[in-house]
């Protein structure tokens, strides 16, 4: 299988994280033109897993390192495969509410606020695991972050149209946070599953990546027949949806959720691949600096701010230097 060989790959396979989990939520714009998000997200989960599966038979099979793909998610111990499951059930919840709180808020507001959240206190979380990297360094890059998630709420505030839409705002607001507690603790339960030390050589019954991301593919996947149908008939906006609704839209229509669940699972992939040297606390930290990159697509892209004071854009400035400055301070406490 493949295996990153220095700090420095693993912090580009981290940027490659970075970029998909903040660009999948355009999918969903681009879907929700004609499809509710409840039906969407029955495509991302799937264009996930397949995608999980076409990255194991080729990254996770190929090369002399580590376990090729079956032989290793075979050998597995249930204990492990189950740890990971859960992680896969854990995101799957945090997930579908921040989807609801797209549709509700916009990508400049759900993202920066719900996985802003969840970076503090995942990074927290998987530090304690295992603790790799300067620790005075990484929390100070942490604290800038937490400032511009901050600006941000008050950027989203200000924004045109905001008292207009107070009520739906504050629901998508709320959503957010709740999806961002949630995702703070699903990658540790797949990390611990891992052999971080040694991708290489694994220890026998622990996973590698590509099995990893397989094994938590299949827990959302699964979950998703619990979460999303109860989603679907008690929705946080609008009216009940019916699955026979699912199988009367294009094939053009499933194919952008399916891209991106498949965005999602690769961005996934690289930082579970990349944890093995830069540690799961700086990997996880590092991809969740996605909301700079959804905030970057809100703004510029979707117009989400569009009309509104120029205070607001200044804001927005100071967002995404504190969210650069913080990036780069995660980066400099894992050199050493």
């Amino acid at each position: 299988m493949f295996v990153v060989t220095s700090y420095a790959m693993a912090v580009f396979f981290c940027f490659i994280t970075m970029f998909c989990w903040g660009s999948w939520g355009n999918t969903q714009k681009l879907a929700s033109k004609s499809w509710r998000y409840e039906l969407y997200y029955w495509d991302y989960v799937m264009g996930m897993l397949l995608f999980s599966l076409l990255i194991g038979l080729t990254m996770g099979s190929f090369g002399n390192a580590g376990r090729p793909f079956l032989q290793d998610l075979g050998q597995g111990e249930w204990t492990l495969i189950g740890s990971v499951i859960i992680g896969g059930i854990i995101f799957n919840a945090s997930n579908i509410l921040l989807s609801a709180s797209i549709s509700l808020s916009g990508l400049s507001v759900a993202f920066p606020l719900g996985v802003g959240l969840a970076l503090v206190l995942g990074v927290i979380i998987n530090y304690i695991g295992a603790p790799k990297g300067n620790p005075i360094i990484l929390f100070i890059g942490i604290a800038l972050i937490v400032v511009a998630v901050m600006c941000n709420g008050i950027a989203s505030s200000r924004k045109k149209n905001a008292l207009e839409n107070i009520s739906t705002n504050k629901k998508g607001v709320i959503l957010a946070i709740v999806a961002g507690v949630l995702m703070s603790f699903f990658y540790r339960f797949v990390a611990v599953a891992m052999d971080l030390n040694n991708f290489e050589n694994p220890t026998r019954g622990m996973l590698t990546p590509y099995s990893a991301i397989f094994v938590f593919s299949a827990g959302v996947f699964l979950s998703n027949f619990i979460f999303n149908t109860i989603i679907m008939k008690r929705p946080f906006v609008g009216t009940p949806v019916l699955y026979t609704e699912y199988f009367k839209g294009k094939f053009s229509t499933h194919l952008v959720g399916m891209l991106g669940g498949a965005i999602w699972c690769l961005g996934t992939a690289f930082s579970y691949i990349a944890a093995g040297k830069a540690g799961p606390a700086i990997s996880y930290a590092l991809g969740q600096g996605a909301p700079m990159i959804a905030a970057i697509w809100g703004v510029f892209v979707w117009k989400e701010f569009k009309g509104s004071p120029k205070s607001v854009y200044y804001l927005l400035a100071l967002i995404f230097l504190l969210f650069i400055t913080g990036l780069v301070l995660i980066i400099v406490s894992g050199g050493g």
